[in-house]
């Protein structure tokens, strides 16, 4: 499981990256950027802070 949020880091960051790129270059506009780079943050921390419930929850029930 580890590895796997590792590699949504990643992605994450990676994507970031080429739309910033993309967005430098004018190959996107801003308004495309905004939106993209949205949706990516906005899924990132969304699966970060459901895995951080689930641990409070898992760590709730063995108690």
């Amino acid at each position: 499981m580890k590895k796997l949020l590792d590699v949504k880091s990643i992605v994450t960051l990676s994507l970031t990256l080429v739309f910033c790129v993309l967005a430098w270059k004018q190959i996107i506009n801003s308004e495309q950027y905004l939106t993209i780079f949205t949706t990516i943050i906005a899924f990132y921390f969304g699966t970060q802070y459901q895995k951080n419930v689930e641990s409070k929850n898992d760590e709730n029930s063995e108690k």
